[in-house]
């Protein structure tokens, strides 16, 4: 058996023609634009390609996108007072925070910030808790590529044990509340996991974003699983995932590669989420 790859591309094709599609309706009924802007703070090479290739399916489909960028050094208050102004703005639809942002400045604070009608990474508070009820009208973009990956690979997620190795805010604990209420047995493992692999090993889906080359091989994996490798990793060689895909590949049954799996359906789901944002602004004043 060898794992079949998993094809991102294509999958974030059919979520950017399904969010052309719903687009074009809106533009024929409001007749405006959807504008967006990112925050961007300091200069990171695997950010700025992911904004690129943000910015070229935004252009595709016809959005607006646009950036604020700051130095390393930008204060919090001056960027809260951005976010304010943009919140006010009711010529912007979406508001996007660019990872990562230096340490000096609380992620937190600034989602907090964010008007949660305008929050395509679904990552303020207010929309944090819906997706903690079962609303997903707005899911953070890199759970919900992980969702379409399940869907369109008709992947049953009731009862099945899928481990998630990630706490953050932004990827393990939005996606432990959705596969919880789509009634998965979901574990979470982190840097202070004791043991890893008797987690991972009974894994019938498991869920890496840790960041950390190929540290995943054949040992951590069940026989017949199916691997997500949300990690990203730049080195000599180019860039990689957190799974070693020649260790596990005649072991597991499907895995998405790196890169080319994973990033481009989060791009796609963030053009799906500021079509969202934008519906939700307009159907608010009532245009």
């Amino acid at each position: 058996m060898t794992a079949k790859i998993i094809d991102g591309r294509k999958i974030a094709e059919i979520i950017k023609k399904e969010a052309s599609n719903e687009l074009e309706k809106l533009y024929t009924k409001y007749n405006i634009k959807a504008n967006i802007t990112t925050i961007k703070i300091g200069n990171n090479p695997s950010s700025d390609l992911y904004l690129k290739l943000r910015d070229k399916a935004c252009k595709e489909i016809g959005i607006l996108s646009n950036h604020l960028e700051f130095s390393d050094d930008v204060t919090e208050r001056e960027i809260i007072r951005s976010i304010k102004k943009l919140n006010s703005d009711e010529r912007i639809h979406g508001i996007l925070l660019q990872f990562p942002i230096p340490d000096h400045i609380s992620a937190n604070k600034l989602f907090k910030t964010i008007d949660s009608n305008k929050d395509i990474e679904g990552l303020n508070p207010y929309n944090i808790g819906k997706t903690l009820i079962g609303d997903n009208s707005i899911i953070p973009c890199t759970p919900l590529a992980v969702l379409k990956i399940l869907e369109y690979e008709k992947e049953k997620i009731e009862g099945k044990n899928i481990v998630i190795i990630n706490h953050s805010n932004i990827v393990g604990k939005p996606l432990a509340i959705l596969l919880l209420n789509r009634n998965a047995t979901t574990s979470i493992c982190h840097i202070f996991t004791k043991n890893l692999k008797d987690y991972t090993i009974k894994a019938d889906i498991l869920i890496t974003a840790i960041g950390i080359p190929n540290m995943i091989t054949k040992d951590f994996v069940k026989e017949g699983s199916f691997i997500i490798d949300v990690g990203i990793s730049k080195n000599k060689n180019g860039i990689t995932g957190d799974v070693d895909f020649n260790s596990v590949k005649d072991k597991i049954n499907k895995i998405t590669p790196v890169p080319g799996g994973v990033g481009p359906i989060t791009v796609a789901c963030s053009i799906k989420n500021m079509i969202q944002t934008y519906r939700n602004l307009l159907e608010l004043k009532n245009y």
